[in-house]
């Protein structure tokens, strides 16, 4: 029988209450997603550096539609909870990222991230105001677990 999105999102939400740390490992496929299952790992979380390299790419030359459809195939591999890097939420407007997340959540995600780096190197993050208004959909439908905004203090200057 397979596990639900609820459930899911209940699971992944108990991991990060737990005592301690939990180890989320990046499937690069759905092949990897179940040997990291069979593993004992208790959630997957997608990269956004795998997903560019099964299609030879590099990283950040993926677009929504294909980040998706490989989150897809690791969210359709496992019973575990998964959560994805979803880049910048692949727009800059704080509505496209609410977009990707609602995609995201139909594509049978609990969690996610959404980067703060803006891809220019004299303003290398987003601004606070701009990275609350990208994260604010938290939860995108009762069956997601939770939504966070991701800072990359090395893309900070120094």
């Amino acid at each position: 029988m397979a596990v639900s999105q609820s459930d899911k999102a209940t699971r992944f939400r108990a991991l990060h209450h737990g005592p301690g740390a939990f180890l989320i490992p990046n499937p690069w496929d759905a092949g990897s997603a179940r040997i990291l299952a069979g593993l004992g790992f208790e959630a997957l979380a997608t990269s956004s550096g795998a997903s560019a390299g099964i299609l030879g790419r590099r990283d950040g030359k993926v677009t929504r539609e294909e980040a998706l459809a490989h989150a897809r195939a690791i969210v359709g591999a496992t019973d575990l909870p998964v959560s994805a890097d979803l880049e910048k939420g692949f727009g800059d407007a704080p509505a496209v990222a609410a977009e990707t997340i609602r995609l995201a959540a139909e594509v049978g995600l609990v969690g996610g991230s959404i980067e703060d780096a803006t891809g220019d190197k004299d303003t290398p993050a987003c601004p606070i105001w701009r990275r609350c208004g990208r994260s604010a959909p938290r939860s995108p439908s009762p069956s997601t677990s939770w939504w966070a905004s991701r800072a990359s203090p090395s893309r900070w200057p120094s």
